[in-house]
């Protein structure tokens, strides 16, 4: 068996030991250049880790303090509300109300904190809710400047009440005073104006003139004109009516007017109203009466004849009549005439 010699290993050239070591330096620079990548890249996440970081330290440190800030607001904002709390019912009752709305808008700012997205809107919150406690402060002090001056006119007006109550009470007892006065007066003068009425009426009686020798006849006219004293009823056209007036110092002289009343047999007042007839007043009974006629009198406070005629142009009837004479509205005096 032939045994085959090994064969030489050549020997490298000039040539191609440079163009390995070309390729050994083009390969360290790839993977430096490629190290330099991955460092640059390794870097720049830890810049951009490490930004991340201080904001979101940033966000946290900001958003710790705008809790304490809200805190301390929201304390003192109570604190300065119950200081000015007092006895006035209203003005608590604002304060718990302002105390309400207080506590709502911390609730909303506290979770507006929760998302750093929110802490601008928060500081808004904040400040809005600074504005609003000086708001409220500033209503509570105007309500209790308001309360204080109502107060004080109130005060005012109870002085005023009572000096006006005393004043009335004291024109109360006058009134009271001049009304039993008045009273007083008023029966004094009832009492004297019925002592004047009475004595009026004794004067009016005493000044009565009374008549004397009153005499009523039936009479006939004649175809002569002249007039004839007649007895039956058929005859008669007129009835004459004569008296004397008496003497009375009492009644003032003048005129006087005495009424004469003519009593038919039936009872009833012979009157027409064309021929003068009338009512009067009955001063002893205050009846009202009708009269016949009546007879005017320059009286001269002696004795006087006065006849009158009483002519109704129809016929009489027959019976008794009574006749009566009236002066001052008192019965002066009476007779009777029978016609037969």
């Amino acid at each position: 068996m032939a045994t085959s010699s090994p064969s030489p290993t050549p020997t490298p050239g000039p040539g191609n030991q440079d163009k390995s070591q070309q390729q050994l330096k083009v390969a360290a620079i790839v993977t430096i250049a490629i190290l330099a990548i991955l460092c640059i890249v390794l870097v720049a996440n830890l810049v951009s880790k490490n930004k991340a970081n201080n904001n979101l330290t940033y966000e946290l440190n900001e958003s710790e303090q705008l809790k304490a800030e809200l805190e301390k607001q929201y304390y003192e904002s109570l604190s300065e509300l119950e200081e000015l709390r007092g006895s006035n019912e209203e003005l608590n009752a604002l304060i718990e109300q302002q105390k309400s709305e207080l506590k709502d808008s911390k609730e909303r700012i506290e979770a507006l904190l929760r998302d750093s997205r929110n802490l601008s809107q928060a500081r808004k919150e904040i400040k809005n809710l600074t504005a609003q406690v000086e708001q409220y402060l500033a209503e509570i002090n105007q309500l209790r400047q308001e309360n204080e001056q109502l107060t004080a006119r109130t005060a005012e007006l109870s002085e005023e009440n009572m000096a006006l109550t005393t004043n009335l009470d004291s024109a109360r007892v006058r009134n009271m005073e001049l009304s039993s006065a008045k009273a007083a007066l008023a029966s004094e003068k009832d009492a004297i104006e019925q002592e004047r009425s009475f004595l009026a009426k004794k004067v009016n009686i005493a000044s009565v003139i009374k008549v004397n020798n009153l005499e009523a006849s039936g009479m006939k006219i004649k175809n002569s004109g002249k007039a004839v004293s007649r007895g039956a009823a058929k005859n008669v056209d007129q009835i004459q009516v004569c008296f004397n007036t008496s003497v009375n110092e009492v009644a003032e002289a003048g005129n006087e007017q005495f009424l004469i009343r003519i009593i038919s047999p039936l009872g009833e007042t012979l009157a027409i109203e064309e021929m003068g007839s009338g009512i009067f007043t009955n001063n002893a009974n205050g009846e009202q009466i009708r009269y016949t006629q009546s007879e005017e009198v320059d009286y001269n406070q002696n004795e006087q004849q006065v006849c009158t005629v009483w002519s109704p142009s129809q016929a009489f009837a027959e019976g008794n009549y009574k006749v009566e004479v009236y002066n001052k509205g008192y019965l002066a005096g009476s007779t009777t005439l029978n016609l037969k």
